[in-house]
């Protein structure tokens, strides 16, 4: 027989089973945890832009700085204590405590070792090396059980998620008619538990050691207390270290998170606006777009475009001009287009469909009205802009206040219309507004650093 090795993992995920259980709880939990998940999103957040700055840490310094890594724990810990009362295990009505501190005598605890040194090369890779246990937790995790609405299908769908959320379903019907939670099925549950929460300490750099391939099952783990004997020094987080995340700490780190995610979307914003500025203009300076548009009936109109020169003219400063271009997909074929400020007039009893949306080169159209061919469109006294011929027919404009909207006509008037049309404005305030989203962004940056700085240096002690 092989003797089972007593060494502790740095990663202990302990539990005990609380005795007994209500009946009926588990059927509301779902309500009784939302304080905790609105919490834990935040949280996970500022989770998310620490192990990013530890991550830089760790490749300078080979060392995980003390104050993230016990606000990473404390993350990991809470989010534990609340799966534990929900529905990842179902073992305690004891309702989690709001902290990110350990508590001894709560049923479920996860103590982290904390490394002295950490590898820098293998900061580089462990999402990689993670890659087998990725099969394994989403076996075990999933998705969660439910239904799922899918935007093109026309009624809803069951979907099954993890092994985790079926033997939890099962034990809490248990527990309903029989008032026990069937032991067996807890200690698997646990298990699998533990191998979830391994993975992610590991792939959220807190531990260099690799997750073993093996169900530690029950709430013990090999050379680890359960709960009620606390072991001193394990990324405690709390009272047990000096400093500590006080509630106004956690509350700088959380809204110095938000303040780097703002900051990052600005930057991106910023380097897009640059990149299309400096990349992305044609010959004559307009940044455009491009959709082929076709109907079956005798005329193609857009909805009305707003085109506002807004407070002071700022917007149609920011705009510029605005170039409409439409070329028939069928060589030889001539197309009038044009731009009025009311189409209603000139299409009334015309067959003819309107653009409804364009996203990329999806394009949705609706035949609005059936109808005879119009009239032709050059003896209508309406048009704004217009141009007419074979080929590519162009028509470009100032933004001013009020709506546009573009029509496009065969001119032979026979129904069936098939352009490629080409949108473009010069924009010519994108360089400002570049270069604000670049300033904004680093501002907010530094500004991100500054709370989440001094929050971890004043927890660390």
């Amino acid at each position: 027989m092989t003797e089972r090795t007593t060494e502790s993992h740095p990663v202990r995920v302990l539990a005990r089973l609380d005795t007994p259980l209500s009946r009926w709880l588990w059927l509301v939990k779902w309500l009784l945890v939302l304080p905790h998940l609105l919490v834990l999103v935040l949280l996970w957040i500022a989770f998310v832009v620490l192990t990013v700055v530890a991550f830089v840490a760790i490749l300078v310094t080979a060392r995980y700085p003390r104050g993230l890594f016990d606000f990473n724990v404390g993350v990991l810990r809470w989010t534990w204590r609340v799966q534990y009362y929900a529905y990842s295990a179902l073992g305690t009505d004891r309702y989690p405590p709001f902290t990110l501190a350990d508590v001894p005598d709560y049923p479920a605890r996860l103590e982290i070792d904390y490394p002295e040194r950490l590898s820098r090369g293998l900061v580089l890779v462990k999402w990689l090396l993670a890659l087998p246990h990725y099969l394994v937790v989403g076996l075990f995790a999933g998705g969660g059980m439910g239904v799922v609405w899918w935007p093109d299908q026309d009624g809803p769908t069951w979907t099954w998620g993890g092994l985790i959320g079926v033997l939890v379903l099962i034990a809490a019907v248990v527990l309903l008619f029989t008032g026990d939670y069937p032991k067996p099925v807890y200690n698997f549950v646990l298990g699998m538990d533990r191998w979830v929460v391994r993975v992610g300490a590991y792939v959220g750099l807190l531990t260099d050691r690799y997750p073993p391939f093996r169900l530690d099952m029950g709430g013990g783990e090999p050379g680890a207390e359960l709960p009620d004997t606390p072991r001193p020094g394990a990324g405690s987080g709390g009272p047990g270290r000096p400093g500590g995340w006080t509630g106004g700490r956690v509350v700088s780190v959380i809204v110095g998170a938000l303040v780097a995610f703002a900051a990052l979307g600005l930057l991106a914003a910023g380097g897009v606006a640059l990149w299309a500025d400096r990349a992305e203009r044609d010959a004559d300076g307009y940044l455009t777009t491009a959709s082929t548009l076709t109907t079956g009936s005798y005329a193609l109109s857009t909805e009305p475009v707003r085109l506002d020169s807004g407070i002071g003219g700022w917007v149609g400063s920011g705009l510029g001009d605005v170039r409409v271009r439409v070329t028939p997909t069928e060589p030889g074929s001539s197309v009038f287009l044009g731009s009025v400020g009311d189409a209603t007039r000139y299409l009334r009893g015309t067959g003819h469909a309107v653009v409804r949306d364009v996203t990329g080169e999806r394009v949705v159209t609706e035949v609005v009205r059936p109808g005879g061919p119009p009239a032709p469109p050059e003896s209508a006294d309406i048009w704004l802009e217009s141009s007419a011929g074979e080929g590519t027919r162009t028509v470009e404009t100032t933004v001013a206040d009020g709506d546009r909207v573009f029509v496009v006509v065969d001119q032979d008037r026979e129904p069936g219309v098939s352009v490629r049309a080409e949108v473009g404005a010069t924009v010519p305030a994108l360089p400002w507004v570049a270069g604000v989203a670049l300033a904004s962004g680093a501002v907010l940056i530094g500004l991100a650093a500054l709370l989440i700085g001094v929050a971890a240096r004043r927890a660390s002690g």
